[in-house]
């Protein structure tokens, strides 16, 4: 008896975990039925002709900012996870701050993920926070199924009295003797208050307001100490860390370090620091201010190395979006402006594009990077990151040569700012997959944008709150 799909895939070139080859994938009840050669189709099968182009499990962003309760008209669920569709990505874990109130206790947790329910156009988890005064929260969260927990050991801006704060050093060591009880991750945004701080003062004070001066004011050593300082504290609390959006070599090689003696740390970097640098932030403004900022070209040199040499550990995009007005008003001062960068959108893209085209890394290495290892650290690899029977049917088909110049109005987010608008780009999207359903695709834009579902470590659906 012929077996029945839902979905075939026809004629791809089927990224696989360290190969690749040409397969039909079968797709039944949202799974991975069937990988084969000329799977046979039956009547009501919708078939998908991917010759000629790579299809690949969906990336997983496992760091967004979709500004949530309250704050989504900075972004949101439904845009933000619309454009995460156009761009490849089947899953992501959006973060704890930004959002009022943000993500630090059980009743905040409970606004978020009601603000996502039936708003997602793909599988997401979301983030608690670790702040100054939430010691006594953390085991609740952990319990209630967030991705782990974020903190910042610099200033992450923001006003008002219930913003996100940063942490200090009891609080830092304190919250990972917590967290490694609970068996938790922290992720860290790793630069030096102290020495930003200080920098940036100086800076303001000398009239010194350009977007050098500000990347002056948060140089490589305000990671670097800031780096070394947490891996201190995890060697001694046993918490697992990751470090979010690292932007140097030297960074990497202490955290690499810092495994091969045994500690459970990870690193991930961003599209931005692989792609732009400091020409680009001086040419194009705000629309590239992010912290850690844009570094040299011989500094991003030096970070691809590290990437090819297998001391990257995951890419994520760190979309961080606001209103036009707060990066692009008239008058605005560079260290005025909103930091953050809006890529979610291509982050598959331009890292096919200038890590396997341009640069000729194995097609396979940037895949995992995408997909396979951010699901083994977040604990989705028995669901998600990998195309293999019995896996979600989460792909994404990517012409390599599709060709186009990204514009603005092929942006879905809210606001359509990017520094990568006007790029061209070698590859594109040409349809995404969650779950077995097609909810993105090139030719129709978004099909689906509400089916995404809250995914907890370990894979299974989220609770019930």
């Amino acid at each position: 008896m012929k077996e029945f799909y839902e979905l075939i895939i026809r004629n791809g070139d089927v990224v696989l975990p360290g190969e690749v080859r040409k397969l039909d994938i079968g797709v039944k009840h949202g799974k991975i039925a069937m990988l084969g050669e000329a799977l046979g189709s039956s009547r009501g099968s919708r078939v998908i002709d991917a010759a000629g182009q790579y299809v690949l499990p969906g990336m997983i962003d496992m760091h967004v900012h979709f500004n949530e309760p309250a704050f989504g008209h900075w972004e949101g669920f439904r845009s933000g996870s619309a454009s995460l569709a156009a761009g490849g990505c089947t899953c992501y874990a959006d973060m704890p701050l930004n959002g009022n109130p943000p993500t630090v206790n059980l009743a905040a947790l409970r606004l978020k993920a009601e603000a996502a329910a039936g708003n997602s156009a793909v599988d997401y988890m979301l983030w608690g926070g670790l702040v100054p005064g939430n010691l006594e929260e953390l085991e609740e969260l952990a319990s209630a199924g967030v991705a782990g927990f974020k903190a910042f050991i610099s200033n992450p801006g923001g006003e008002g009295e219930g913003r996100f704060r940063e942490v200090d050093d009891d609080t830092l060591y304190q919250g990972m003797v917590r967290i490694a009880a609970a068996g938790g991750i922290l992720a860290l945004h790793a630069e030096s208050e102290a020495v930003t701080a200080a920098l940036g003062a100086a800076a303001v004070r000398e009239g010194r307001s350009g977007a050098r001066d500000f990347a002056a004011s948060r140089p490589p050593e305000a990671e670097l100490e800031a780096v070394a300082r947490a891996l201190l504290y995890s060697e001694r609390t046993g918490c697992r860390l990751h470090f979010v959006h690292i932007s140097t070599a030297a960074a990497l090689e202490l955290i690499h370090e810092a495994k091969e003696r045994g500690l459970d740390v990870t690193a991930e970097t961003c599209p931005h620091y692989l792609v732009l640098n400091e020409e680009d932030l001086e040419e194009l403004g705000p629309l590239a201010k992010c912290a850690p900022p844009l570094r040299s070209r011989e500094e991003q040199d030096r970070l691809w190395a590290a990437l090819a040499a297998g001391r990257v550990d995951l890419i994520a995009s760190d979309h961080s979006p606001c209103p036009a007005d707060l990066k692009l008003a008239p008058g605005l001062s560079f260290f005025e402006a909103w930091g953050g960068i809006s890529g979610a959108q291509s982050s598959l893209e331009l890292m096919f594009h200038e890590g396997v085209q341009k640069r000729g890394l194995p097609v396979t290495q940037m895949s995992a990077l995408l997909s396979a290892l951010p699901a083994r650290r977040f604990g989705l690899e028995h669901r998600k990151g990998s195309i293999a029977e019995g896996m979600d049917a989460d792909l994404v088909l990517l012409d390599p040569h599709a060709a186009y110049t990204l514009q603005a109005e092929d942006l879905l987010y809210r606001h359509k700012h990017s520094p990568y608008a006007g790029m061209t780009l070698s590859c594109r999207v040409q349809a995404t997959i969650c779950r077995g359903k097609v909810v993105y695709t090139a030719a129709e834009g978004l099909v689906d944008g509400s089916s995404g579902e809250w995914i907890r470590p370990g894979g299974s659906a989220g609770p019930v709150l």
